[in-house]
């Protein structure tokens, strides 16, 4: 694409239709963006429309497709074509600082996270000038530039806050500190000095201030490995300077807005965070700064409002002091009673409170609310902070802090009984309070691992909470039954079985409460009991124990996703999954209604995948489905492909890219159930698969290889009869495969199922161009993966075919090449094979070739009869030889840069695992005796000669073993 005004105006109008809210304008023009995206320019162009635009929202659209253009395209993957050429590259790493600093505000934040995502990949490598031009702006005292670069360094070096140390990063980390760490240094005197100066200037001080939190967030990225010498140097400078800022009111910098935290309260929690890094990672080094923060701190818990827009601010204040409290030699700070008591009353119990914002957000935002309450995404709520400073003093303090709170539950408690309808807050605090105190230790997985002795949960489980949830209303006191549950959800380890089991008919009764937050508590709460693991590993709640509940539990999973706001509900699809999972065949009664409600489901939310987790547990819960009813009754699976064929072909149809891998798998499945034919649907659907667009997309890899095989398994014949015009296809996909290092062994499944099942003759005209991709392969980048699947795949073709048949193709390729691989790749690598099967399978391709391939006795490929069978011998008996070269570790990692439908497997779509050479051998060192046995019946006397004269000590002591258990000698 040139770089022409023409090209301009083009790109205008798609990008404007990518826009419009009718999806038969929008779509179109999406594909026809991805369609350019590959052209020489294309970046520029986008470069060029926001610098010159002159409307605004086609400067932000080409900003936001520019940087989603870099996401996607940026990083090169080995293997594959780079998707920007080196010129644009240059071109657009020459312009981008620039541009992005003389933009407005929201583009200048789509430039400033492309050129993170491309300093990411580039910098400092092949980036070098890119700090120094940052650093230069510095100098501009205009501080629209200077925020740009602050945010972009931001961007850039956030990722030092969490990733693993290494050489490379420590190399980075100091070259990003001798060029910046002076200049943000003064940067940082600088802007205070004018905070001063502008101190009555309200626009001058915003502006100021958000430089201020930038600079902020940049010390703690630079301090977060380790304390760089530049940073203890100048402590004093920095340490004084949050001191005082902490300190700071300004009145022009408060606002009026309750909920969004101004810069004032962002400025503070930035400083609060990493006050928190230098007493947990330095503290021998922050010492002297300290008590005079935990004095700043202190003072701002106390004089904070309970507004939300403080919320971030108390939680980092908080849990400054949860950090501070729990190392040993700041304990003497907290030791007093009366200190003690001021932060239970001041601190913790006041940020316990239900406020009427957590009202509102669990009555109107409940989805925010789940995520935060559950899934510990509440990092910076309140509660959240409270509660870890409990757990932290109950560090060194256990007894006097849960003897001061036993005092507040009760009290609590007994003001809820007073009036129930207007204290049911006070139960609420009651009911975290004893959670915060009583939970030491927890994992996502089990609930609460460790508990504190003191807090007897079970009686308050049963004095407490059983009580709410037994009453005649499930929508009474919403809050306190989302307690309840989320009470039994987290001490499910603590509290006894039997009160387990009274609890389920209540969860389930729960599922039709109208709160979101309370019916998708219960599915939760349901779904984690079913996992729970008792005695010799089976799950702790028996599908007996559950067989009163079956139809109420199912009826009310299904009803609770057609309640308001739970359309799509995770939780609840979860929930389904799990309950068939543990109830097997108990749920085949219920099958039609369920299979049917699953289908309009998915059809629904194929019209627009929205909820990942969601659309996987409802996959899953499909699957279960055919696997439970067809262990029953195998013929059951007619009725299933009926049901899920209609929805799967529009899904086909209308490429939803996200629900195509799913749908492979479960036809799969499908198809897997059925015995030794191929039903016509699915031959009408053969041809659709090979074509290439859908071999295009990572993700569609494995399950569509997967499908491919049940074709092969189950249908060979019909394929090499009806279909043989689509073998080359076939092979087609082979080849684009074998070439990728990330996809070779998806190659190697297919090529060893087409060995395996298609009729030789079918493919008796490609077999020699098949070994010649392989070796071309082999020359051009032998990796180990590569090698374990070439072994796997010449012993396979060994058993199929003969080993004479492959002594002969390899000879006929190239004169003496069948020696070549003996000695170089079989006899050295075949300690590397990993896997039972696929061990099997080598160890009776070598057998053959040993025992069934006379060019082995009596050629200059004798020499390596020995040399082989004691590789043999070494792979049964020699651990397995698991390393690999250095230039090769995270080869197989499926990174898929962006956003792409990365492949999910489906747990319950699981193929079993399938041993081609199961029916033939069953014990592979006794087969290998027996074949000995054999040859030696018809050479006498050469094989006990070749075996002494070389075959080491060791290797023939094992051999005697396998000779013996088979009951046979050599002559």
């Amino acid at each position: 694409m040139e770089l022409s005004d023409a090209n301009l105006q083009t790109l205008t109008e798609y990008l404007k239709k990518t826009l419009d809210p009718d999806p038969a304008i929008r779509r179109p023009a999406e594909k026809f963006l991805e369609s350019v995206e590959g052209s020489q320019n294309y970046p520029l162009l986008l470069l060029t429309l926001l610098e010159k635009s002159q409307e605004n929202v086609i400067k932000v659209c080409a900003s936001v497709t520019f940087k989603n253009y870099i996401k996607r395209n940026w990083r090169i993957v080995e293997d594959e074509p780079n998707k920007i050429c080196e010129s644009d590259r240059i071109a657009i790493k020459a312009n981008i600082v620039p541009l992005m600093l003389s933009s407005p505000e929201q583009i200048q934040k789509q430039l400033s996270d492309a050129i993170s995502i491309i300093g990411r990949e580039d910098f400092p490598q092949k980036w070098p000038d890119l700090l120094t031009e940052m650093v230069n702006r510095f100098q501009s005292g205009d501080f629209h530039v200077i925020n740009g670069v602050l945010r972009t360094a931001h961007s850039l070096f956030k990722r030092y806050r969490h990733e693993f140390k290494s050489n490379e990063l420590w190399t980075e980390i100091k070259l990003v500190l001798d060029a910046f760490a002076l200049p943000l240094t003064n940067l940082f005197k600088a802007t205070i000095e004018l905070c001063s100066t502008h101190a009555n200037d309200a626009s001058a001080l915003k502006v100021l201030f958000s430089s201020l939190i930038l600079i902020a967030k940049l010390f703690y990225s630079l301090n977060f490995q380790d304390l760089p010498e530049f940073f203890e140097d100048n402590m004093e400078t920095w340490m004084t300077n949050f001191h005082s800022l902490l300190t700071l009111d300004n009145k022009l910098l408060q606002t009026d807005d309750e909920e969004e935290a101004g810069l004032l309260e962002l400025l503070k929690s930035q400083i609060c965070d990493n006050a928190a890094l230098y007493a947990q990672k330095y503290d021998e080094e922050f010492q002297p700064y300290l008590p005079r923060f935990v004095t700043a701190i202190w003072n701002l818990l106390v004089t904070t409002g309970q507004e939300m827009k403080y919320d971030l601010l108390v939680s980092n204040a908080i849990q400054f002091l949860a950090s501070v409290c729990e190392r040993p030699h700041y304990k003497h700070l907290f030791e007093d009673q009366n200190t003690l008591t001021s932060i239970c009353e001041k601190v913790i119990v006041p940020n316990m409170e239900f406020r009427a914002a957590d009202e509102e957000a669990f009555e109107d935002n409940s989805e925010e609310y789940i995520r935060r309450d559950l899934e510990g995404s509440d990092i910076d709520t309140r509660r959240r902070a409270a509660c870890d400073l409990v757990r932290g003093l109950c560090k060194f303090f256990e007894g006097p802090v849960t003897g001061i709170f036993s005092g507040y539950v009760n009290s609590m408690l007994q003001e809820y009984a007073k009036n129930p309808s207007v204290n049911w807050k006070h139960k609420d605090a009651a009911i975290y309070l004893v959670t915060s105190l009583a939970s030491k230790a927890q994992t996502q997985k089990h609930g609460i691992t460790q508990a504190n002795e003191l807090v007897n949960l079970t009686e308050f489980f049963v004095n407490h909470i059983q009580p709410d949830l037994k009453s005649a209303s499930v929508n009474e006191f919403p809050v306190l039954k989302a307690d309840g549950i989320k009470y039994i959800m987290i001490f499910r380890n603590q509290v006894p079985k039997e009160q387990l089991l009274v609890s389920i008919p209540l969860l389930i009764n729960h599922l039709q409460a109208e709160s979101i937050v309370v019916h998708t508590y219960a599915a939760h709460a349901l779904e984690r009991l079913f996992t729970m693991r008792g005695t010799n590993n089976t799950t702790l709640i028996t599908a007996a124990e559950m067989a009163p509940f079956v139809e109420v539990l199912l009826t009310n999973l299904f009803k609770a996703l057609t309640l308001p706001g739970s359309s799509e509900n995770e939780y609840i699809m979860k929930a389904i999954m799990r309950s068939f999972s543990l109830l097997q065949e108990s749920i085949i009664p219920y099958i039609p209604s369920v299979i049917t409600q699953l289908t309009q489901k998915l059809l629904a939310v194929s019209k627009n995948p929205s909820k990942p987790h969601f659309n996987h547990y409802m996959f899953e819960s499909i699957c279960l489905s055919i696997r439970i009813t067809c262990k029953a009754n195998p013929d059951a699976v007619g009725s299933f492909e009926e049901a899920l064929f209609m929805v799967f072909t529009e899904i086909l149809q209308n490429d939803v890219q996200e629900f195509i891998p799913y749908v492979f798998q479960v036809m799969s499945l499908l198809l897997e159930m059925h015995k030794n034919e191929i039903p016509s649907s699915y031959m009408a659907l053969f041809p659709h698969l090979l074509q290439p667009v859908l071999w295009e997309r990572t993700g569609n890899i494995p399950p569509l290889v997967r499908l491919l095989q049940a074709y092969l398994e189950r249908g060979a014949n019909t394929i090499a009869s009806a279909a043989a015009d689509k073998i080359p296809g076939l092979l087609g996909v082979f080849q684009k495969l074998i070439a990728s290092k990330a996809n070779d062994h998806q190659g190697f499944y297919l090529l060893n199922s087409i060995i395996e099942h298609m009729p030789p003759e079918s493919v008796d005209q490609y077999r020699k161009q098949i070994f010649i991709l392989l070796f071309q392969r082999l020359q051009n980048s032998k990796t180990t993966k590569f090698i374990k699947s070439f072994l796997v795949f010449i012993n396979l073709y060994c058993i199929k075919y003969g080993a004479l048949a492959l002594q002969e193709i390899f000879d006929s390729i190239q004169p003496k090449m069948f020696g070549m691989v003996l000695e170089k790749i079989i006899i050295p690598e075949i300690q590397k094979v990993s896997g039972q099967v696929e061990k099997k399978i080598c160890a009776v391709g070598i057998t053959k070739i040993l025992t069934e391939c006379p060019p082995m006795m009596d050629t200059e490929y004798t020499k390596l009869w020995t040399p082989l069978l004691q590789a043999l011998i070494g792979l049964f008996e020699l651990p397995e030889d698991d390393t690999i070269p250095d230039e090769e570790h995270f080869i197989d990692i499926e990174d898929t840069p962006g956003y792409q439908t990365a492949f999910s497997q489906l747990a319950f779509a699981g193929k079993k695992e399938h041993d081609p050479v199961g029916q033939m051998v069953n014990n592979p060192r006794i087969h290998l005796a027996q074949s000995l046995h054999k040859l030696s019946t018809a050479c006498p006397g050469r094989v006990p000669s070749m075996l002494s004269t070389s075959l080491n000590a060791e290797a023939l002591q094992y051999l005697q073993g396998y000779l013996q258990a088979a009951s046979v000698t050599l002559l």
